[in-house]
Formats: C-alpha cells, sequence, structure tokens
C-alpha cells in the first residue's frame, strides 16, 4: 500500500522533506510529530523512508463506506494499529505496550503528543504518557518531527483534499533521555521530557505554542461557538419579533388611515346632497 500512495502523494502534492538524514537506517527510535490534519497519517507513514508504526482509533479500521474502507485499507497496509479509546486509561497502557513492543522489535514507533489534531493551527501542550514513557522504558531516541500546511490540504471537516498546496515534513535530530532512564514513574521527568520534545516541534514548525491541551481547546472553542449560535439565535428572533411589531404597527397605521379615509368620504357624502337642496 505504502508503494502504492507514496508515489501519487508526491504527483500530486510535491511534499517537501528536510532533515531525513535524522532518521536512523536501522535501529528503534521514537517519531514524535505535531498533528494538524486528517492527511498527517498519509503523508507522514507514506514519505518515511522507512516504516513508521502509529497507534491509531479503532474507527479508523471499522469505519462504514468506501471512504472508511479505503482509509483502513491504507492504515493497515503501512503497520498501523488501532486502539479502541472507547477506555481512556486502557487506550492509553495499550498504546505504551504496543509502543514498546514496536520498539524491541527495533521499528520506529510513531506518536502524536497532543493526542489529537490541533483545532485551530496552534501547537498544544503534549500529554504525559506513551511519548515519555516509552522513550523512558526502552532508551530509544526520541526524534521530533513538523508536518507544514497540512492543515491547508485538508483542513477539518474537510474530506476531499485541496490541491496545488505543497505541504512540507521538518525532522529534527534526534534527542537522548537516557539521563532519565529508570524513572518513567516519575511524573515530573515524564513532564520534563514530553515539554522538551514539544519545544522541539515547536521550533521545527514555527507554530504558535499554546500551553493547554488541545482537548480542552476543543471544548472552548465548542463552547464559544454555541454561544455565538445562541447569540445570533436570539438577535435573529428579536429582529423577527421587531419586524413583527413594525408590521403590525404599518398595518394598524394604514388601517386607522383607511377608516379615516373612509369617514372623510362618508362624511362629504352626507355633506354634498343637502346643500344642494337648499340652493335650489
Amino acid at each position: 500500500m505504502k508503494m502504492i500512495v507514496a508515489p501519487l502523494l508526491r504527483i500530486f502534492f510535491r511534499p517537501w522533506i528536510e532533515g531525513a538524514e535524522n532518521i536512523p537506517d536501522e535501529g528503534p527510535a521514537i517519531i514524535a510529530s505535531n498533528h494538524l490534519s486528517f492527511s498527517d497519517s498519509f503523508f507522514l507513514p507514506a514519505l518515511m523512508k522507512r516504516r513508521v508504526t502509529f497507534i491509531a482509533k479503532a474507527e479508523y479500521f471499522n469505519t462504514p463506506g468506501l471512504k472508511g474502507r479505503l482509509t483502513a485499507a491504507f492504515f493497515k497496509g503501512v503497520g498501523q494499529l488501532p486502539v479502541d479509546r472507547s477506555g481512556v486509561r486502557g487506550a492509553g497502557e495499550a498504546a505504551i505496550r504496543s509502543g514498546i513492543a514496536v520498539i524491541d522489535r527495533g521499528e520506529l514507533f510513531g506518536v502524536y503528543p497532543e493526542g489529537t489534531r490541533s483545532p485551530d493551527g496552534k501547537l498544544y501542550r503534549g500529554k504525559v504518557g506513551g511519548l515519555a514513557r516509552v522513550a523512558l522504558q526502552t532508551g530509544a531516541p526520541v526524534i521530533p518531527v513538523a508536518m507544514i500546511d497540512t492543515e491547508k490540504v485538508q483542513p477539518p471537516g474537510q474530506v476531499v483534499p485541496n490541491f496545488g498546496i505543497r505541504p512540507g515534513i521538518r525532522i529534527g535530530r534526534p534527542l537522548d533521555f537516557s539521563r532519565y532512564q529508570g524513572m518513567e514513574n516519575d511524573r515530573f521527568i515524564l513532564r520534563s521530557v514530553t515539554d522538551e520534545v514539544m519545544y522541539e516541534i515547536m521550533r521545527l514548525s514555527g507554530q504558535e505554542y499554546v500551553d493547554i491541551y488541545a482537548t480542552a481547546a476543543k471544548r472552548q472553542i465548542a463552547d464559544e461557538k454555541k454561544k455565538a449560535d445562541a447569540e445570533r439565535r436570539a438577535e435573529q428572533r428579536a429582529e423577527r419579533a421587531a419586524e413583527k411589531a413594525a408590521e403590525k404597527e404599518r398595518q394598524a397605521a394604514e388601517k386607522a388611515a383607511a377608516e379615516a379615509e373612509k369617514a372623510e368620504a362618508e362624511k362629504a357624502g352626507a355633506d354634498g346632497p343637502a346643500g344642494g337642496e337648499q340652493q335650489k
């Protein structure tokens, strides 16, 4: 599948890659990338010179329809591993075990430290867990990676990608965390490792960094959207009420004018014949 998808991506999008020499020709490593778009899951594993095994949510493997079948076929073809995220804690432990197994085989394990796609193109706080724990338990180097402009290729919620945009992949130098080995149960150490990786990703990507989790940012954006939608609906209701009131006033004015005109006409009719009889 990779042999089919990679040439197609190169033909239609002409992606560029910097720092490919930082990916070792052999041996285990952890690829830690920012996450801007659904298309990251295609460009990154397809264009790496070695296979990168990412943990993918199970929905990508069982979504119905043609798009779902094609997505599942691609992910299976490039060796992605499905994880059921219905139980958050269980999913995290499963991801860590899977990552360690990939590293033990001498392969590349890929992870998105933010845990989800950025809702607005900014870089968000990395989640403590899979990345740092796999790195400290295995001693594998962490290679920071920045995806560039993939959110322009396929913005959130858009199915058909935009052509004519050249996305990029910028690969940094490996980070060695062997000084913390054996300290994988220290949450402060895990946070320190995660933050160091996120700093390197920020430096490579040039993204604005926001020190909250992307999931929290998505909730804030959703809440703000709901609030804006509610305010807009309230404004629309107020406008409709004002229009109805104005229409009632207009109709009342027209009715009053018609009645006044009718009264004047009746008065004129009553006065006219009487005046004529007096003249005779």
